[in-house]
Formats: structure tokens, C-alpha cells, sequence
């Protein structure tokens, strides 16, 4: 095994220099200065490591560009002492972090490690709280932390500073888990089970967001960074978008937002959007295939964008409350780094099941209402599609409500209100009719702002349809980003007091 690959997995320098723009790393490093007593086994230990490695601790920090904006990254290197975490390690962790907060730098980190260096016991292990003050101060500052974890990386530094990421990739194959399964095996008398602290399974079950090569992590960091650092002001807001007078029966519009060939969320990102990162899951163990979570541009504007997915519900199963869960970490990301939020209502409504009980579903409504009424951030919600029941109306508090002309909104499907009403779904279209559930009722009644046209139907101009939702949502967002977040806020929190107010509602 040479010093720059273990396998066919690059040490720290070398997923350096594949990450950053050739030639632009700057070390920030300064010799260590040794806990170990001279001529010690410690000492020992660590004379021999640098020898054999060409490394004088197990983390390396400095700086760089990647694609041209300058980053900090904190990198470990698992060929010395299994890129063990001591006081001097963690120490030029932290002065990376305060430096690379001080600087405003986004901060790039890649641990590998087995976690505590168990030389240096007690002292060692509790070095994890300040490694993760300073990486949670970097986040107040409301500075970008994006991690990516190598093989392996276990115990503390998983425990910590390799889980705080806005945004977590994770290289294929990667052992990651809190207890090593050496360790788990010598305590318990019995092998861990396979296939659980592999990168893969955790992406299955919500705790990363992505799985890729040192090669690709390179081009997640810079699409992520474009919306994580993108300026939000001095942004040309362009000319108003066109809208339509929407004047379509409400059954109509309700049977044409249920064609399978109409663009949903995932239409929308991939036919205009630029800088599409996806996330998955909530990063704590849940994940809904109902639910995306994305960073996204549209145009000049960036967003955190969060939306119902309806093919993938009408496929998996409805939105349950783990969905929302999803939507309440894009909330929490717009929030701590004051990006754009943007919704996307597009769901036949919520799971109805004993699981979907059980799990909260009720009080995650609840707790998305409240989290989007009171956002500092920027809201914009757009109501593409089908909107029913809770799982639409946990999505629909925002600044600025958008609405495709087809789009709808309704306390329940129109046939679930019938089979209340009637005892038969037979009545479900004059229901419809008569509840203002369509696009221009919604704006009559003040919970809808601006109509997007389809002409006529955006299944039939799927990427035109598209481009001008993207207009729409770039044109709300930019003029957003010119006010005051209290005045904001204050202008949310009254609009929504107001409802139902007028004597035209």
C-alpha cells in the first residue's frame, strides 16, 4: 500500500486535490506539539506513524477554490493511528473552524476515523464537545458545513462533527456506524449484523444524502455550494410574469390535475432548475419517497425547495408523517442559512393508517404550520397540483402562494366530502363547485396571489409549463429578498390572520 491510496480509496491529500481546483490548497497547519512523554510507547507510536505515513497528525485543514470559490476543508487521514482523534488533533480541527468561521468560508470536512485515540483516554474522548461547539458555531453564523464520510468513520467523530452536516454524501461502500464491529464483537461475544453501518443502507433509511466517489463528490460540493452560497440581494427581479384568469370549473380543474402525464416536483427541477442538489431524508433515521428535499436555482434565485412528489405516493403509498419530517430539516436549513424556502403542494392527501397514527401524523401537521407561519426565511408556496386534506394545508402558510391554473385546494378529495355530506362520492364535482377549491376562488379568497397558465394543460406543454412556474418562482423570491425578514414575518403572520375576514370571503 503506497501513502496516497488505501485501495482504491484516496487518503486525505489526495481526495484533496481531486475535490479542489488543481493547485489552489493552502495548508493552515503548524507542527504539532506532542501530549505523548518523550521515548514513551505514545511517543513511540507517533514517531512511527509519521514515518510510515507522511503525515504529522491524523487531520489536516487548510483552504482552497473549488470551482473558483474559496472553501475551507478539515480532512482526516486513517493510515495514522486510524485517524484517531487526540487534544492535538482536535485542536487544529478547531482553529480550522473558528478560522473558516472568522473568514465566512464554507467548510468543507471529510473524517475517517475509528474516533477517540484511546492513548489519550478521558481528555481525548470529551475533545468531541469542543469540536462540535465550534462546527455549531460556524453554523449560527449561518455558514455552509458540508461533510462527506470515508471508510470508516465510527465512534466520536461520527458522533459529532461527522454528523452536523446541511448536506452529508458518503463514499460507496463506506463502514460507517457509532460502535466498530470489532469493538461490538469483542464486548458482545457475537458479530454485528452485516449490511447495517454501510454507507448504502444508510442512505436507505434517510441518515445521508447521497453515496458517491471521491470523483463525483467533487461535483456535489459545487452544485450544493452555488445555492448554499448564492448572493440574495441586488437580484434582477425581471418584468411581472404573465398569469391567467384561471377560469376553469372546479371539476375540470381537479380532473386535469390527476393525468398521470402531468408534471409534478420532480419535472419542475429537472426541466428548470439549475443546481439541482437532492437531499434525502430527515438525518435522523426516516425518510418518505412522497416528500423531495432539494437545493435548487431557479433563474438567479436560490431555494430550498421541498415538494410532495404525487407519482411517487400514488407508487409507495400516501404522505405519512415521516414526509413531513422531511419538510421540517428543509425548513430548519432555509431558516439557519437564510435561504428561500419554497413548498410544493402536489398530494391526494395524507396516509390513513394505524403507522401513519401512530407516528404523529397529526401533530407533524401541526408542527409544519407553526415551524412556516413563524420561518424567518423567505416562504414561497407553490400549490401545483391536487391539494388535499392536511397534507396540502402543511405545506400552503408562506409569503407568497403561487398557483398553476389547474391547481386546487380542498379540506378533503371533492369525493371524500361527498361520501360525508351524501353518503356517495356521486356528488363529488358540484361539491367542488361549491367549496372554491380552484385556482381563482383561492385568489378571490385571498390564499392564492398569482395564477400560472397552462396552455391549456400543462401535461400537453410539460416543459413550458415548467420554464414559467421557474419565472414565477424566481420573480416572488427576488422580491422577497428585498424586505426586512420582521417586516416579513409581521406581513405573513397578519395575512394569514386576515382570512376569511373580508365580506367577499
Amino acid at each position: 500500500m503506497n501513502r496516497t491510496e488505501r485501495g482504491n480509496r484516496p487518503d486525505a491529500r489526495t481526495l484533496i486535490s481531486r475535490v479542489l481546483d488543481a493547485g489552489s490548497w493552502q495548508s493552515w497547519d503548524e507542527p504539532p506539539v506532542d501530549r505523548a512523554a518523550p521515548g514513551s510507547p505514545y511517543a513511540k507510536e507517533l514517531a512511527a506513524a509519521r514515518d510510515r505515513t507522511g503525515y504529522d497528525e491524523s487531520v489536516i485543514t487548510g483552504e482552497g477554490t473549488l470551482d473558483g470559490r474559496r472553501v475551507a476543508i478539515v480532512a482526516c487521514e486513517f493510515s495514522f493511528l486510524a485517524g484517531s482523534i487526540g487534544v492535538v488533533a482536535a485542536e487544529r480541527l478547531v482553529r480550522a473552524v473558528e478560522r473558516a468561521t472568522a473568514e465566512r468560508l464554507p467548510l468543507l470536512a471529510a473524517p475517517a476515523s475509528g474516533g477517540t485515540r484511546m492513548q489519550e483516554g478521558a481528555l481525548a474522548f470529551a475533545q468531541m464537545v469542543k469540536i462540535t461547539a465550534a462546527v455549531a458555531a460556524h453554523r449560527a453564523a449561518g455558514l455552509p458545513y458540508v461533510v462527506y464520510l470515508r471508510h470508516p468513520t465510527t465512534g466520536g467523530v461520527f458522533a459529532s462533527w461527522g454528523s452536523l452536516g446541511h448536506v452529508t454524501a458518503a463514499e460507496p461502500g463506506a463502514l460507517i456506524g457509532f460502535l466498530g464491529p470489532r469493538v461490538f464483537e469483542a464486548l458482545y461475544g457475537y458479530p454485528f449484523p452485516e449490511g447495517v453501518q454501510v454507507a448504502e443502507n444508510l442512505f436507505a433509511n434517510g441518515l445521508v444524502d447521497a453515496v458517491v466517489s471521491a470523483e463525483d463528490a467533487r461535483e456535489v460540493a459545487i452544485r450544493a455550494l452555488a445555492v448554499l452560497c448564492a448572493p440574495t440581494s441586488e437580484l434582477d427581479r425581471g418584468p411581472e410574469p404573465e398569469e391567467a384568469d384561471a377560469d376553469v370549473p372546479a371539476w375540470e380543474a381537479i380532473t386535469r390535475s390527476r393525468r398521470d402525464d402531468r408534471p409534478g416536483v420532480r419535472a419542475l427541477l429537472k426541466l428548470a432548475a439549475h443546481d439541482v442538489t437532492p437531499l434525502h431524508g430527515t438525518g435522523t433515521g426516516e425518510e418518505d419517497p412522497g416528500l423531495l428535499l432539494a437545493l435548487a436555482r431557479f433563474g438567479t434565485a436560490p431555494a430550498v425547495v421541498l415538494g410532495q412528489d404525487w407519482g411517487r405516493q400514488r407508487v409507495a403509498g400516501p404522505l405519512g408523517p415521516a414526509g413531513l419530517r422531511v419538510a421540517r430539516r428543509g425548513m430548519r436549513l432555509a431558516a439557519e442559512l437564510g435561504l428561500p424556502l419554497v413548498t410544493v403542494i402536489d398530494t391526494p392527501g395524507a396516509a390513513l393508517s394505524k403507522a401513519a397514527e401512530e407516528g404523529g401524523l397529526a401533530a407533524e401537521i401541526a408542527r409544519s404550520l407553526a415551524d412556516l407561519v413563524m420561518l424567518e426565511a423567505p416562504t414561497v408556496c407553490l400549490l401545483l397540483g391536487e391539494g388535499a386534506g392536511g397534507a396540502a394545508l402543511a405545506l400552503l402558510p408562506a409569503d407568497r402562494v403561487v398557483c398553476a391554473q389547474h391547481g386546487w385546494l380542498s379540506p378533503l378529495p371533492p369525493e371524500g366530502a361527498s361520501a360525508i355530506m351524501h353518503r356517495t362520492t356521486d356528488f363529488a364535482p358540484r361539491i367542488a363547485a361549491a367549496q372554491g377549491v380552484r385556482a381563482a376562488d383561492l385568489r378571490r379568497d385571498g390564499i392564492v396571489d398569482r395564477i400560472v397558465p397552462e396552455c391549456p394543460d400543462a401535461a400537453v406543454e410539460p416543459e413550458e409549463f415548467c420554464r414559467r412556474v421557474a419565472r414565477t418562482l424566481e420573480y416572488e423570491i427576488i422580491g422577497l429578498l428585498g424586505q426586512p425578514a420582521r417586516e416579513r414575518v409581521a406581513a405573513r403572520f397578519a395575512r394569514y390572520r386576515s382570512l376569511g375576514s373580508s365580506p367577499s370571503s
